[in-house]
């Protein structure tokens, strides 16, 4: 098993303001290489799989729907999505459409599109037709729920 450190985080996230008390409980947060583990639906496959992902991809984990436990990588400019046997991540359930959506690399990360599809796609319960994505964000697209995240190396040119 790998060796895991915390990381104090201040509850207050410096809002304190003048003439107020702050607490100065620290809560603390486990860390490993990079990766937040305190998210309850990663479990230890998981947090590893996400520490080894190489500088500029991501990874999809799905937590519900009919694929829950499956990974998807992302780590091509475009990535597909869609019930087409074509698309890169194949969904195969009626209330995906055939080409559904697209992961586009970023400079900043990974933006998900919609690609004009029936029902709809979702991060954390809101409908999007683009969305630049954040680490553990809910993906849904028809019945399929999928978190995200992204590659704790450092990007290209940036420390």
């Amino acid at each position: 098993m790998s060796e895991q450190s915390s990381v104090p985080v201040d509850p207050t996230d410096g809002a304190a303001q003048e003439g107020t008390s702050t607490d100065t409980t620290s809560v603390y947060l486990p860390v490993l290489s990079g990766v937040n583990v305190a998210d309850p639906q990663l479990n230890d496959d998981d947090v590893a799989s996400i520490a080894a992902l190489p500088q500029g991809s991501a990874l999809l984990i799905a937590h519900g729907g009919p694929n829950a436990g499956s990974r998807f990588l992302l780590d091509t400019e475009r990535v597909t999505v869609g019930r087409h046997p074509d698309a890169d991540i194949f969904l195969d359930d009626v209330t995906v459409s055939r080409k559904h959506a697209e992961f586009v690399r970023t400079p900043t990360g990974y933006e998900l599109a919609d690609t004009g599809s029936l029902n709809g796609t979702y991060v954390n319960h809101d409908r999007v037709d683009r969305v630049l994505l954040k680490r553990g964000v809910e993906v849904q697209i028809g019945k399929f729920r999928l978190s995200y995240y992204p590659s704790p190396a450092p990007a290209a040119g940036r420390l």
